[in-house]
């Protein structure tokens, strides 16, 4: 157990991948190197796929549209027709959470496992949650909607807006870590065998499930704010 907690350690630390030699040493995290791949890697696939397409539709094409029509009605189902301005933004955070937890299978360390990646979406979807409130509702409605159902529930809708980011946050990262502890103990039981196939599990199976949930939450949240009284 004493090994474990040495490597949970070692996973709970931000791992430095170089050091840019400017202003007394500029760290660049392992976690930020691996995503400026997961970025170029979605870069040259949407080269490839939209590169001369056809109307009608053959192979990787229909694929591709399989996969956009399916994003693009899961988003419209919870958001309406008022929420289709968000959904480039949705489905580029679900692409890239996903190809984060599944980057793994290829010996990388997934950005994910850093909790300032996941800080950072978390932030990043509740502005856009809060934004997406402001712009359907304006300022006043947005405010209005603090002391909802009733004047004492104001100190608990003024807390909720550090809850859901913190939720998005802790979420993303505790299953992702809690993957790795399980991975471990495994690896300490059985070494041999199973834990080639609790990693396909893990890495391929969960790793989209936990994709699918934090979008599907900011999604959700959007709703709750963009609605008509």
């Amino acid at each position: 157990m004493g090994d474990l907690s040495e490597k949970l350690m070692e996973e709970l630390e931000t791992k430095t991948a170089f050091t840019i030699p400017i202003f007394g040493g500029i760290p660049v995290p392992e976690s930020c190197v691996v995503t400026w791949i997961i970025m170029a890697f979605l870069v040259l696939l949407s080269i490839i796929f939209v590169h001369r397409l056809k109307t009608v539709p053959r192979g990787a094409q229909c694929i591709l549209e399989i996969l956009i029509n399916w994003l693009n009605n899961f988003f419209t189902e919870i958001l309406g027709e008022k929420g289709k301005r968000y959904l480039p933004f949705l489905e580029t955070i679900i692409i890239y959470i996903a190809c984060s937890n599944l980057i793994g299978v290829v010996g990388l360390t997934p950005p994910t496992k850093d909790i300032n990646v996941t800080v950072g979406l978390a932030l990043i979807a509740i502005f856009l949650i809060e934004y997406a409130a402001i712009r359907a509702k304006g300022a006043g409605g947005w405010l209005k909607n603090f002391k909802k159902p009733m004047l004492l529930m104001l100190p608990f809708n003024i807390l909720d807006l550090v809850t859901r980011p913190l939720s998005l946050c802790m979420r993303l990262f505790g299953n992702v870590l809690g993957a790795f502890v399980v991975m471990e103990l495994i690896k300490i039981v059985v070494p041999v065998g199973l834990p080639v196939v609790f990693s396909l599990y893990f890495d391929i199976f969960d790793g989209l499930i936990q994709a699918y949930i934090f979008v599907f939450l900011t999604a959700l949240f959007m709703s709750e704010g963009i609605e008509e009284d």
